[in-house]
């Protein structure tokens, strides 16, 4: 697999969304997050305004730094390298996966979401850092089906047969109160925006998503 020289690390995945921040500043909830124990930060701005984008990208970045929390950003793999990020995260309509990594690097993170099982049976896993699989649970970020933890745990199964080091990220509709199951059912990291974007305190909401994360990982290598 090419992609990020170490396994990376999709435990605590927050999605930074200027949109769903409560007007708050994405900056300071990014770096609350990373705080509260983020393992990976992703950018998400759909507003379509590049100077935009790139500026926070970057202000984003350097917060990140004394924390050593990599940054990705979603769908836009030139502000990716303008900005110094880490890495991108590609959709299946946007940039294909294979020129992204062509474009970023060996080294850099590279993320691509998978909804179906097709999209997993046709996934170019040698290109890719990690899996991002969902919608899991309902969600107000995007207006798609909720495909359930069954679908996605046979996803999941689905894509480790075919990369059995891939780590794969559940997203959408992730709470505290519901990530233990998508650990459970073979996630390796769990992604959220609202969960963190939209909390009265994003550093604490990050502290108990790692936690629950991290127990819920602890409790599946003891049982295997």
């Amino acid at each position: 697999m090419t992609g990020a020289a170490n396994r990376v690390d999709v435990r605590c995945y927050v999605i930074v969304d200027p949109a769903a921040c409560g007007g708050r500043d994405p900056v300071a909830v990014a770096q609350a997050a990373a705080k509260g124990g983020a393992t990976i930060i992703q950018l998400r701005d759909k507003s379509g305004e590049v100077r935009r984008m790139l500026a926070l990208a970057r202000a984003i970045k350097q917060a990140l730094a004394p924390f050593n929390v990599p940054l990705v950003i979603n769908d836009r793999v030139d502000v990716a390298l303008a900005a110094g990020a880490d890495g991108a995260h590609v959709g299946q309509g946007d940039l294909p996966a294979e020129d992204a990594r062509r474009l970023l690097g060996e080294e850099a993170i590279l993320g691509l979401s998978h909804k179906i099982p097709a999209e997993v049976a046709a996934s170019p896993v040698q290109s890719l850092s990690y899996a991002a699989i969902g919608g899991i649970f309902p969600t107000t970020s995007k207006k798609q089906g909720a495909s359930g933890l069954a679908a996605f745990a046979d996803m999941a199964s689905a894509m480790r047969a075919r990369a059995p080091d891939l780590p794969i990220v559940g997203i959408a509709g992730i709470t505290a109160e519901n990530a233990a199951s998508v650990i459970a059912a073979g996630a390796d990291g769990v992604a959220v925006i609202s969960a963190v974007c939209g909390a009265d305190d994003p550093e604490a909401a990050t502290r108990r998503l790692r936690a629950v994360v991290d127990a819920a990982l602890a409790k599946r290598e003891d049982a295997a």
